[in-house]
């Protein structure tokens, strides 16, 4: 896992959203600060950005929730099961509610040469609400 992750406030307008993505050279920023509230990724401002909103809106209603993740304490087979099953690419690592790294799917690319993964194409139907710890 990449730790820190990068957290930013659920009011973090997409155009901040844009820069720390741009300026850190990273895929998503984990929002939330004390507690884990979603996930806003490039793909999700490039989007914003083609529905025509504006730059001023906040990642909140942007972000992803809620928010597929692991526990520190499980394996990195389940992580990559787990993004897997969902189809997400980006999984936040939690430990007590709040976000301690991130797996993206490079991550298990250079870890995991030995593991078959099967990807499905959209996220299983009985993950409404997410995994939570």
């Amino acid at each position: 896992m990449s730790s820190p992750v990068e957290t930013v406030p659920e009011g973090t307008t997409m155009a901040d959203a844009a820069r720390i993505l741009s300026e850190k050279s990273i895929g998503s920023l984990v929002v939330g600060d004390d507690r884990l509230l979603g996930i806003v990724t490039e793909s999700d401002v490039v989007a914003a950005v083609g529905q025509g909103l504006s730059p001023e809106t906040p990642v909140g209603e942007l972000m992803s929730d809620p928010v597929v993740t692991v526990r520190r304490s499980e394996s990195v087979r389940t992580a990559a099961e787990r993004m897997g099953h969902n189809g997400v690419k980006k999984l936040p690592v939690v430990e007590g509610g709040q976000a301690v790294g991130i797996i993206t799917t490079t991550d298990l690319a250079l870890h995991l040469p030995d593991y078959q993964v099967n990807m499905a194409h959209q996220a299983e139907a009985d993950i409404v609400d997410g995994e939570w710890e």
